[in-house]
C-alpha cells in the first residue's frame, strides 16, 4: 500500500492484526526530504523499508511548469480566433462601408438625376414660353402687314383661313416646342408673302410703260396691284382682246394688236379694261362672287359685262368707229347682252361687300 493512499478507516471494534508496533511521536522521526509524511490513522502501519516506500510525489511546481508550457498553445489558438474575428470583422466593416458608399453614391445620383429631371422640365418650360412669345410676336407682325391693305377690293391677298389654321394649330402645340416652333416660321413666312405682294405696288400705279388706255385704266382701277402684259401670241384664244386667270389674278393679258387695230379706240380700250378688271375682282373675291352670279346664271362674262356698264358712264357694248367720212367700223365689245336696273343693283352690292378686313384670330 502507497503511503499517500489513505489507509481504509477500520472499525473500532475490530482490532488490529499482526504484531503491535509501539507508536512514536511524530517529532520523533522527522520525514525525509521530499516527502510527505501521512499522519497515521487509528490502525496505520507505516512501512519500516524506505526502499518500498513509494515513490515521492513530483515537487509542488511541476503542475506550474506543465501549465505554462502548455498556456501558449491556447495563446495561439485564441490569439489566431481572436485574428480570424477581427478579420471577419475587418472585412464585416469593410463591407458595410463599401455598402454605405454605394448607397450614398446611389443617392447622389438619384438627387442628381431629380436635378438634371427638374432642370430639363424648366428649360422645357422656359422653351415653351419663349415659343408661346415669339407666336405672339409673330402674329403682330401679321397684323401690322394686314392694317395698310384693309379696305383693298381683293380679299385673298389676307388668306385668313390660313391664318386661322395656323392659330389651330399653335393651340394644339402648346405643349409642342418643336411643332409651335414650325408655326412660327410658317406664320413668319405668310407674313413676307402677304408684305412681298404689295412690293412695287405705288410704282405700279404710278407708271405707265406701255403708254396705252389699257395700262393707265388699270393703274387707276387696281391701285397699282393689277399689271398689264401684252402679248404678241394668243393666251387668250383668238376671239379675245385680253383675259386674266384664275392662277394669276393681278395681272391683265391683253393681245398685242389692240394697241394698233384701227377698228379700237381709247374708249373701248377702256371699256375693255373695266371688263377684264371685273375678272381680277371675281377671281380675288371667291365668296361674294358666288353670290352674285346667281343673278347672272353663273355667267361671269355677262357679269363682267355689267359691272362695266354700271361704272363706266356712256359705256356701251356696241359702238361705231369711223373709218372716213362715208364708212365707220361697228365694233361689238363683250358678250351681246345689257344688263337691267336689278343686276346693275347686284353688282353694286356686290363691290361693296368686296375687300380686305381685318378678322381676329384666336388659337
Amino acid at each position: 500500500m502507497s503511503s499517500n493512499t489513505p489507509a481504509a478507516d477500520p472499525s473500532p471494534s475490530e482490532p488490529p492484526t499482526g504484531p503491535s508496533v509501539p507508536a512514536s511521536p511524530a517529532s520523533a522521526l522527522p520525514a525525509a526530504a521530499g516527502s510527505r509524511v501521512p499522519t497515521p490513522g487509528v490502525g496505520a502501519v507505516p512501512s519500516p523499508d524506505p526502499a518500498a516506500a513509494p515513490a515521492p510525489a513530483a515537487p509542488d511546481d511541476e503542475p506550474s511548469r506543465t501549465a505554462r508550457a502548455r498556456r501558449p498553445r491556447t495563446s495561439v489558438l485564441v490569439l489566431a480566433v481572436l485574428l480570424f474575428v477581427v478579420v471577419v470583422a475587418g472585412g464585416l466593416g469593410f463591407f458595410w462601408v463599401v455598402t454605405q458608399l454605394e448607397e450614398a453614391r446611389t443617392r447622389i445620383d438619384d438627387q442628381q438625376q431629380k436635378i438634371t429631371d427638374q432642370q430639363q422640365r424648366l428649360d422645357e418650360q422656359q422653351q415653351m414660353i419663349d415659343r408661346k412669345e415669339q407666336f405672339g410676336a409673330a402674329m403682330d407682325d401679321l397684323y401690322a402687314t394686314v392694317d395698310p391693305l384693309v379696305g383693298l377690293p381683293y380679299s385673298t391677298i389676307v388668306p385668313w383661313n390660313r391664318v386661322e389654321n395656323l392659330a389651330v394649330s399653335a393651340w394644339n402645340h402648346r405643349r409642342n416646342a418643336a411643332g409651335l416652333g414650325q408655326d412660327v416660321e410658317v406664320l413668319k413666312e405668310l407674313t413676307t408673302e402677304i408684305s412681298g405682294q404689295s412690293t412695287g405696288v405705288a410704282d405700279q400705279a404710278a407708271s405707265n410703260a406701255s403708254g396705252t388706255a389699257w395700262e393707265a385704266t388699270l393703274d387707276d382701277l387696281g391701285r397699282g396691284w393689277v399689271s398689264t402684259v401684252f402679248d404678241d401670241t394668243t393666251p387668250c384664244g383668238a376671239s379675245a382682246m385680253a383675259c386674266v386667270t384664275s392662277t394669276d389674278p393681278f395681272t391683265v393679258h391683253v393681245r398685242a394688236d389692240t394697241r394698233t387695230d384701227p377698228a379700237m379706240t381709247d374708249w373701248i380700250r377702256t371699256g375693255g379694261a373695266y371688263h377684264e378688271y371685273a375678272h381680277v375682282l371675281q377671281f380675288t373675291n371667291p365668296g361674294p362672287t358666288d353670290d352674285a352670279l346667281a343673278s347672272f346664271g353663273g355667267d361671269v362674262e355677262t357679269m363682267a359685262d355689267c359691272y362695266a356698264l354700271t361704272f363706266l358712264d356712256g359705256w356701251s357694248l356696241d359702238h361705231e368707229v369711223p373709218i372716213d367720212e362715208y364708212s365707220y367700223y361697228e365694233v361689238s365689245v363683250g358678250y351681246g347682252y345689257t344688263c337691267d336696273a336689278g343686276q346693275r343693283q347686284v353688282i353694286r352690292d356686290w363691290v361693296g361687300r368686296l375687300g380686305v378686313t381685318r378678322q381676329t384670330v384666336e388659337g
